[in-house]
């Protein structure tokens, strides 16, 4: 066992456990959108991101394949940190807005704009459907192809696979075509139809260096009532 201070809280997990292991462990809930329970952390989408590290020397990991260590100081939801994860769901939105997955993502963290080229790919090369047919299927049937700009996930020499058992799991696992956003109007990257309410302690100076990590946040559920 080791342990690791989250969002000021001394806490004790297995030693082998990841960041995001340890927080969504003991309640501290993380985005996540290439990761899955199940499958070999990939890292791809940086979308949980965390801080850690203290001071000048503080720095932003993803959760997911970053391990708990001893000591190790993480802030799951700082100003830093709500700003990074805000910015990576524009690209997302300007990558594939038709994706519900993304949008309702879009709407829990506020982002109501996107300041991207606007493209409408089918594949935001989380990696996701890759795993599954390697680790769950035992296929291996398709994988990543090319760098750069060119990266994609497909078939060697878009050959139809051999292996391929036409099992749809590749299609159950993708956040961009299992759930596609009912909103298709092509001139609006951002649905808006989700939107959720502005949490009212977040407009407080003190909660610049943390911003609320409940879910759902206890503030606006007596605020509701």
């Amino acid at each position: 066992m080791i342990t690791l201070t989250i969002n000021g809280l001394d806490v004790t997990v297995e030693k082998g456990s990841t960041i995001l292991d340890a927080a969504k462990f003991l309640g501290f809930p993380i985005p996540t959108l290439c990761h899955m329970e199940g499958l070999t952390p990939y890292g791809a989408c940086r979308l949980c991101v965390v801080e850690i590290g203290e001071g000048p020397g503080a720095r932003l990991v993803s959760s997911c394949t970053y391990p708990a260590e001893p000591g190790l100081k993480v802030r799951t939801a700082s100003a830093r940190v709500v700003q990074a994860r805000k910015m990576i769901l524009e690209l997302l939105l300007a990558s594939c807005p038709q994706s519900k997955t993304i949008q309702d993502l879009a709407s829990k963290y506020e982002v109501t704009k996107q300041r991207f080229r606007q493209e409408y790919e089918e594949c935001i090369l989380c990696g996701r459907c890759v795993h599954m047919c390697a680790e769950q299927m035992m296929a291996k049937a398709i994988g990543f192809r090319g760098r750069g700009q060119n990266r994609s996930i497909g078939t060697p020499f878009d050959v139809p696979s051999d292996v391929c058992r036409q099992c749809g799991g590749c299609i159950y696992v993708c956040p961009a075509c299992s759930l596609r956003c009912t909103y298709t109007q092509p001139e609006k990257a951002i649905c808006g139809g989700c939107a959720n309410l502005s949490p009212p302690c977040l407009e407080k100076d003190p909660f610049d260096d943390m911003m609320c990590y409940m879910d759902p946040c206890v503030a606006c559920e007596i605020k509701k009532s």
